[in-house]
């Protein structure tokens, strides 16, 4: 944690909500602090998209969704991360929109900098595609992760028209990259029809652990939250949010839409209920907000960049994990 005191967003009792610079949630730019703990960074690529393209305009959508946080005090985690650690906008990474290689070298080459022990990123992009530079930046830095991935599908395929890269493979090159800690990692939300019926297979043999949207009608949020802790463990965690995790109902505005995902209220029980796990990174991805007429994904998706920042926080002061009584309250 840095030693001065944090310089906080621009307070909304004097300042509207809806005026003045658009950063996220209204906090400063990394360029206004002598330094930080935490940075939110935007990665407007949507190169590697399959369906919908779009994701390139969701850091700034996400960002004016964000002016409606009041991000002084996050209840259920019990936290106020804008006055307990110094968080800043650290503005857009400029990559080309052209070539998913080059991109995908520009994004690592501009997120390493904003990486360091003892500070952590939250990216916005973007596809999906942009979880893998960060990992590779972040291997770099803190060596495997273990990685927490919210979504509708597996992210794990090989190739999409000969491109390895892609939204849809980026987790697969990181396992044969080695950035991946063996047997640590885990899909939530995982539902619909796929490729083949071996895909889950594969999935399995790169050491994930799968948590089906189906299972949680099944098994409730509270196991859920205890299955992913009990297979995390201590491990340093790098958390990647796909925002097609939740129900279309909830999250329009995504490139990949599957009926039956999450309701948002499970997605925050999720992760408010693995408060106290080490998350040393996390982006949130695949919001297309021209698919959203009333800007409800862009919401969504800086509601889950706050808790992300508050989870951030409550561990970097070592907040212990939540107890059995919290996985209640998280879950009620």
């Amino acid at each position: 944690m840095t030693m001065h005191a944090p310089i906080g967003p621009v307070d909304a009792t004097k300042v509207p909500r809806y005026a003045g610079l658009g950063t996220f949630a209204r906090l400063p730019q990394i360029d206004r602090v002598p330094d930080y703990d935490i940075a939110i960074v935007g990665v407007p690529f949507d190169g590697g998209t399959s369906f919908r393209p779009g994701a390139r305009f969701a850091p700034a959508a996400v960002r004016e969704a964000s002016r409606l946080l009041r991000p002084g005090y996050h209840v259920e985690l019990d936290v106020e991360p804008v006055n307990e650690a110094q968080i800043v906008d650290a503005g857009d990474i400029a990559c080309t929109p052209y070539d998913i290689a080059r991109a995908v070298r520009e994004i690592e080459e501009q997120a390493l900098p904003l990486l360091g022990a003892d500070k952590r990123l939250v990216s916005i992009g973007g596809d999906h595609t942009i979880a893998l530079p960060m990992l590779r930046a972040l291997a770099k830095v803190h060596g495997p992760v273990a990685l927490l991935h919210f979504d509708a599908h597996l992210d794990t395929w090989d190739t999409y028209f000969d491109q390895p890269i892609t939204h849809g493979t980026m987790f697969r090159r990181a396992f044969e990259e080695g950035l991946l800690v063996e047997e640590r990692s885990m899909h939530v939300g995982i539902r619909g029809p796929v490729y083949d019926r071996d895909d889950f297979l594969r999935d399995h043999e790169f050491g994930f652990q799968i948590i089906r949207c189906s299972d949680l009608d099944v098994i409730g949020v509270a196991a859920a939250i205890q299955q992913v802790k009990d297979r995390l463990g201590d491990t340093p965690v790098y958390v990647s949010i796909d925002i097609d995790v939740l129900d279309p109902s909830f999250a329009p505005g995504t490139g990949t839409p599957e009926m039956g995902g999450l309701l948002s209220r499970e997605l925050l029980a999720l992760l408010r209920g693995l408060n106290g796990i080490n998350i040393i990174g996390a982006d949130v991805v695949e919001v297309s907000p021209a698919y959203d007429h009333a800007d409800i994904t862009s919401l969504a998706a800086a509601t889950v960049v706050f808790d992300l920042l508050g989870l951030m926080v409550n561990r970097s002061k070592g907040a212990a994990p939540a107890a059995e009584d919290d996985l209640q309250t998280a879950t009620r």
